[in-house]
């Protein structure tokens, strides 16, 4: 069974910068997609960020674009989200996602395409 287990979350002011990562634990085996979401409360679940096994294919939500990269390091099972630029409305609950069995190229935007999840990891921005 595969468990992921986010980290890097935190108190940060607005402009400053935050990086993520989610490593994937367990017998991981055939090729996964992966993915950010984030949820402020009183809010859906968006998509923030997805990358394909083959780390060239990547997706971000256009909120977020130019500010954070995702990246991943499939020898180590771990994905990264580095965040620039964070401002107020980018505190919420940061989830990681994981999709078995999609193309090596295939990026996952959908909550409803990934089928492992993490706990979440809190990101607060201060004004």
């Amino acid at each position: 069974q595969v468990q992921l287990v986010e980290s890097g979350g935190g108190l940060v002011q607005a402009g400053g910068s935050l990086r993520l990562s989610c490593a994937a634990l367990g017998r991981t085996g055939s090729r996964y997609a992966m993915g950010w979401f984030r949820q402020a409360p009183g809010k859906e679940r968006e998509f923030v960020a997805g990358i394909a096994w083959s780390d060239t294919s990547t997706d971000y939500a256009d909120s977020v674009k130019g500010r954070f990269t995702i990246s991943r390091e499939n020898a180590k099972n771990t994905m990264y989200l580095q965040m620039n630029s964070l401002k107020p409305e980018d505190t919420a609950l940061y989830y990681c996602a994981g999709r078995f069995g999609l193309g090596l190229r295939r990026v996952a935007i959908r909550p409803d395409e990934y089928d492992l999840w993490g706990q979440g990891t809190q990101v607060t921005v201060s004004s």
